[in-house]
């Protein structure tokens, strides 16, 4: 799915296999930290832990080489308290319901976005369309008719834990303003990185977001100096952080920028000039007189009526 990142938004599906309840997270990535992150959000959304997760032979789950659960992530799933079991070679029929969850995302629901939706907003509407659509579809059962809502409801789920503490790491361009844009909020930095590339680091479950320098081949860390730290706004709210030194150092830098070939001209009022005035005054004008003599001209009459007005233009489209 192409999308938001300028590449490619990868979707993340999580289903309930006996109520068919399912629901997904926009990623960036595919590697283990968005997984990991995705996991936890797709978890809370569906409302609980069940006891066991079935995956795809991915390489972030499942090890290529021995075709077991890869030990980075066995300690996840043992935060969790969850038992991983990965779909048999050529056996993707194991999780036929989760596959019907994706047919249905792509072709009903990614059909309906805006051509001007952001990742967050599809996101939300994303959540709504699961709740609206996905959980009212019927169910057969022996005791009769019921909801796929109601059945998820009654499923046996554990309660969510803490997030597991994987570290997220993206990489932004800082725009003209010395701005980080990061899941719909932006985040100042000094005003000397403007057009530079920096890495975003998000712990899951921190209440704080780090910008680093890129990493360097001197360094030979993922991350180079930590630039700037700020509080993690909500997913999507659209708003500003900025810090009050990176305020008053691009305030700096704005007016340093200013010389006498190109000054820095202030937001106040100005009176039009007398050019400005002089060619209002040639602008012609109607008196009172001109139109009433012309009344029953269209290009004349004073409409007052919207059903004249109504008329008017309907005769104007008829001549056009």
């Amino acid at each position: 799915m192409a999308w938001g990142w300028g590449k490619t938004a990868h979707l993340l599906v999580g289903a309930l296999s006996h109520s068919g309840c399912w629901r997904a997270v926009l990623c960036e990535s595919e590697d283990q930290p968005h997984l990991i992150d995705g996991l936890d959000r797709v978890t809370r959304a569906l409302g609980g832990v069940s006891r066991d997760w079935r995956f795809d032979r991915m390489a972030t789950v499942i090890s290529p080489g021995t075709g077991r659960v890869s030990a980075s992530f066995a300690a996840v799933a043992k935060h969790y308290g969850v038992q991983v079991r990965p779909c048999p070679p050529r056996r993707g029929n194991r999780k036929g319901v989760v596959e019907k969850a994706n047919h249905v995302a792509a072709q009903r629901f990614w059909r309906t976005l805006p051509d001007d939706a952001t990742v967050e907003s599809g996101q939300v509407g994303l959540d709504a369309w699961c709740v609206r659509h996905g959980d009212t579809r019927v169910r057969s059962t022996p005791g009769g008719k019921t909801t796929v809502g109601a059945l998820a409801a009654g499923e046996p789920l554990r309660l969510v834990p803490a997030p597991f503490p994987a570290t997220l790491t993206v990489e932004r361009t800082v725009s003209a303003q010395a701005l980080v844009s990061f899941r719909g909020n932006r985040y100042s930095v000094p005003p000397e990185l403007t057009a530079a590339r920096v890495v975003v680091t998000m712990r899951l479950g921190a209440s704080t977001v780090d910008i680093a320098t890129t990493p360097g081949a001197a360094t030979g860390a993922r991350g180079g100096i930590v630039l700037a730290r700020h509080h993690l706004a909500p997913a999507g709210a659209g708003v500003m952080v900025r810090d009050h030194g990176h305020v008053l150092a691009l305030e700096a830098a704005a007016m340093a920028a200013s010389t006498s070939a190109a000054p820095h001209r202030g937001k106040e009022r100005r009176p039009p000039s007398p050019a400005a005035l002089a060619a209002a005054a040639a602008l012609p004008t109607r008196t009172a007189a001109t139109t009433s003599a012309s009344s029953q001209d269209v290009g004349g009459a004073v409409l007052v009526d919207l059903v004249r007005y109504a008329a008017a233009a309907g005769r104007n489209t008829l001549q056009d």
